[in-house]
């Protein structure tokens, strides 16, 4: 009889805990980013990526540059410089249309016209996609 009493109060008591449990540890967890999205986070992740890596290439074009602009009539490095020029630039090319691409599938994807309303309508409102 003992073991019963003591099996059934630790019932009641850990009942009467997780009822309890809810409204005493409450926690409201806020958004950080404000957006629920998760394909809007990626997008907006891959924008960035691919605005870091404009930053090195624009870098590589200084760099390049100022190779060529100091060489001091030195052929390799005139070379160097040059190449270094021609490569960011193609890379600065590939970025470019890597972000128009990337802006494109988002706004597909998520039905946004690109420029972070996410209504996919014209200003005028008259429900019509513009193009």
């Amino acid at each position: 009889m003992k073991r019963f009493r003591i099996v059934t109060s630790i019932a009641v008591v850990s009942m009467v805990m997780l009822a309890v449990a809810p409204a005493v540890f409450a926690v409201e967890l806020t958004n950080p980013i404000g957006v629920d999205d998760p394909r809007i986070i990626i997008g907006n992740i891959i924008r960035a990526l691919l605005g870091i890596i404009g930053s090195i290439a624009l870098a590589i074009f200084i760099l390049g540059g100022f190779y060529w602009v100091t060489s001091a009539g030195s052929e390799e490095k005139v070379t160097k410089g040059k190449n270094m020029i021609m490569w960011a630039t193609f890379g600065l090319a590939v970025i470019f249309f890597a972000y128009a691409i990337v802006t494109f599938v988002v706004g597909a994807i998520t039905g946004s016209d690109g420029q972070g309303t996410g209504s996919g309508q014209n200003p005028e409102g008259s429900g019509q996609n513009p193009g």
